[in-house]
Parts: C-alpha cells; sequence; structure tokens
C-alpha cells in the first residue's frame, strides 16, 4: 500500500469492504451499517439492550455475508436457547440483501437491568451458522456453544471448531438519538489459500497469524462507528506498514425481507385444498404474520 487513500476512496454507510494482506496470507471484511440498520430494527419496538445485541448481529451476518464468493448464495446465522430470555436470534444475508430478528421475552429481560450479558439473554444456547450455495447447491453447516462475552466471540469459536480457521471479529455499535450505527472487522489466517479445507489443525501460534492478530486487534470500538473515517482509512491505519494490501468494495447493503402477497400465495399453493381451507379465517382469508417486518399478510387464494 503505497499511499494513504484519497477523500473520493469511501464506502460510506451500508458497504462492506474486502481486503487481503498477501505477504501474511491473510483475508479480512469491513462493514459499517447505518440507515439499513435503522429501518431493520424500526420494525420492532425492540428495548435498548434488544436493540443492541440485535444491531451486532446484523453486522455479524454481513461480514460473514460478505465471505460468500457465490453471488446468489446465503449465509444464515441462528442464535437459540430453551431456557434462555432471548429464544431466538435470527439474521440472513444474500446478495447484499440483510434481515434479522430477535424473539424475547420482555418481562423476563426487564429483571435483567440495562446491560445484561450475553451468557443472561441466552443461558445454555448454541449458535448455528449456516453457508448456503446457489450455484452447486451445497451447505455447510457449523453449530457451537454460545460461549463467550459476545456473539463475537461466539462467531470466532464457529470458524476455530468447524472450519478450522484462525478468525478474529471486532464489532463496535453506537445508539444515539439520531439513530444507530455498527461497525465490524473479520480477519482470517489463510495459509492453504482460500480454497484450501484439508487443514490438520488449527496453527493459533503460526508467526503470520500472531501478527496479523496484533496489528488488528489495535482496532477501537469507536473506529470501526466513526462516520468521518471511511473504511479505506482503517486497512491503511492498521497495515499501512505492509508491503502489500489489496481493498475491493463490497455491494451495498440493504433490507432484505423477501415477504409479498405473491410469494406468500404460491408458498400456500402447494398445499392441499383441504389444508388451506382449514387455515382460513372467518372472512375467508388465510393471515400470514412476517416476523421480520411485523406485518400481516391477508392472503385470498381465491
Amino acid at each position: 500500500m503505497a499511499s494513504a487513500p484519497g477523500p473520493d476512496e469511501t464506502t460510506g454507510f451500508d458497504r462492506t469492504l474486502a481486503f487481503t494482506v498477501a505477504g501474511r496470507n491473510a483475508r479480512g471484511r469491513l462493514v459499517r451499517l447505518g440507515p439499513v440498520l435503522d429501518e431493520i430494527i424500526a420494525a420492532h419496538a425492540y428495548p435498548a439492550p434488544i436493540r443492541h445485541l440485535l444491531a451486532e448481529a446484523l453486522v455479524l451476518a454481513a461480514l460473514l455475508g460478505a465471505l460468500l464468493k457465490d453471488v446468489d448464495g446465503q449465509l444464515t446465522m441462528q442464535a437459540q436457547t430453551q431456557d434462555g430470555v432471548v429464544d431466538l436470534l435470527v439474521c440472513d444475508y444474500r446478495g447484499g440483501e440483510l434481515r434479522g430478528y430477535v424473539r424475547f421475552d420482555r418481562a423476563r429481560l426487564d429483571d435483567l437491568g440495562p446491560n445484561p450479558t450475553l451468557h443472561a439473554l441466552f443461558g445454555e444456547g448454541y449458535l448455528a451458522v449456516t453457508f448456503d450455495l446457489a450455484t452447486s447447491g451445497q451447505r455447510y453447516q457449523g453449530i457451537v456453544p454460545l460461549e463467550g462475552d459476545t456473539l463475537a466471540q461466539a462467531c470466532e469459536s464457529y470458524f476455530v471448531q468447524s472450519e478450522q480457521i484462525p478468525t478474529l471479529i471486532r464489532l463496535g455499535v453506537r445508539s444515539d438519538v439520531d439513530g444507530c450505527v455498527a461497525g465490524g472487522m473479520l480477519i482470517q489466517h489463510l495459509p492453504d489459500g482460500e480454497e484450501g479445507r484439508e487443514r490438520i489443525h488449527v496453527q493459533l501460534d503460526h508467526p503470520e497469524w500472531e501478527h496479523i492478530q496484533i496489528m488488528g486487534g489495535g482496532i477501537s470500538r469507536t473506529e470501526l462507528v466513526d462516520p468521518a473515517l471511511d473504511l479505506e482509512s482503517l486497512v491503511w491505519r492498521l497495515f499501512h506498514e505492509e508491503r502489500e494490501v489489496r481493498v475491493e468494495q463490497g455491494p451495498s447493503v440493504v433490507k432484505g425481507c423477501r415477504c409479498s402477497g405473491e410469494y406468500y400465495r404460491s408458498v400456500l399453493a402447494r398445499f392441499g385444498v383441504e389444508e388451506r381451507q382449514e387455515m382460513r379465517n372467518e372472512e375467508g382469508l388465510i393471515l400470514v404474520d412476517c416476523a421480520f417486518c411485523s406485518r400481516i399478510f391477508e392472503i385470498d387464494l381465491d
């Protein structure tokens, strides 16, 4: 990287940035969400702790989704538990489209105070990460215990245990009267190349990874959510001493709830006549509730 990025080299809000530190066999992703975050969260009257949790989860989903080379592929991240205050958190990312939803017990949440821990929210839960590749039809899924202090730490455990890839994740969330801003960075060590999956063990003590981990770990939450600091400048701050760092802008991130009356009609049409009849209300309509966008669709198949 020969010089600092110029004023026009900016990604702004709701975009992803890919970067590669070739000499260290490392790849990374950066994302900063703004308006799209407010749009997704506004669908529900979430209390502050749940807004913060969902903002972190949406950033993680965008980071992990940005790893997909298949533009029609989908990343789904789901955290679930049987005994937690939050019994379901689900986010997915497909081709720049992002959505997320949290289901929780409001009464139990109020008893936890303003800053509940991850364990207080989920109890003994688990995290499932699924990559669906549209081109090949393949699906990769890993499930790990929902351990650690943050969702980011749980995701790091997923990559170490399920993918055997040393991974560093940093997140930041800022919420005020002007709205919510969240940013994140993911860095991975891939000494076998991006296509290599024959990894006997995770080399967490590899000199290249130790160096990248120290450099990348220096990023602050404030930097991740600072709109005056573009994502290219963040990469420059962290790795300007490296001989070569390649950056590539990713797609814009938009709210991607795919619900519509036409879509639900096509789904319901797959059911038998008697099954559809049982679904109808007194007016002859089938009511479909989309949890992601908090809308109820009245479907008249006639």
